[in-house]
C-alpha cells in the first residue's frame, strides 16, 4: 500500500558525498510516485544563459527529459555527470518516482532553506563532506546550518570514504 506521494529534495553539487546522499535517497527514501528534486546551488557570480530570470527566484523545474539533454542543461550551469544520471533513470524507472531539478543562485545555506519552503519539501537529504575541524569553522557547514534552519526532516548522508 503506498502513502500520499511525498516531495523529496536531495541537495546537489557532485562531490562525492552529495551523489551517496542522492544514492541513498533513491535507494532508502522514495517509492512510487514520490516527486525527487535535484537541489542545486550554483555561485552567485555565475553567468549562465537562463540565470537571468530566475536569479532572485530558482529555475523553473527542469524535467529528467531537459535535465538529461546535455545543451539544455549548461544553459543553467548543471554538470553533465552519467552517475547521477543512471541514479535518476533507475530511481524513474523502477520506483516510478517523478524526478525534476531546480537550480539556485547563492549561499547554499541559505538557498537549501529556500528551497525547502518554496518546493514544500516533505523531505531533505544532504550529503556531508566531512570537512575537517578548521575548515568546518571558516567555511561553516552547510548541512549543520539547514537541519538548525529548515522545518521539514533532514537526513544527512555522512560521506564514506571509499
Amino acid at each position: 500500500m503506498m502513502g500520499n506521494p511525498r516531495r523529496v529534495g536531495v541537495g546537489l553539487d557532485y562531490s562525492p558525498a552529495s551523489k551517496q546522499a542522492l544514492r541513498w535517497a533513491a535507494d532508502n527514501l522514495i517509492d512510487g510516485g514520490d516527486q525527487l528534486i535535484l537541489i542545486q546551488v550554483q555561485p552567485a557570480k555565475a553567468c549562465h544563459t537562463r540565470k537571468q530570470p530566475f536569479e532572485n527566484t530558482g529555475s523553473p523545474l527542469v524535467p529528467l527529459e531537459e535535465f538529461r539533454d546535455i545543451s539544455y542543461s549548461k544553459q543553467y550551469g548543471l554538470t553533465h555527470d552519467p552517475e547521477v544520471l543512471d541514479i535518476l533513470d533507475t530511481v524513474s524507472r523502477t520506483k516510478g518516482a517523478k524526478v525534476v531539478a531546480k537550480v539556485y543562485w547563492g549561499d547554499p545555506r541559505q538557498k537549501l532553506c529556500d528551497a525547502v519552503e518554496d518546493l514544500k519539501l516533505d523531505s531533505l537529504v544532504l550529503g556531508r563532506r566531512g570537512l575537517g575541524a578548521i575548515k568546518r569553522v571558516l567555511l561553516g557547514s552547510v548541512s549543520k546550518y539547514v537541519v538548525t534552519n529548515v522545518s521539514c526532516p533532514v537526513t544527512v548522508v555522512k560521506g564514506i570514504h571509499l
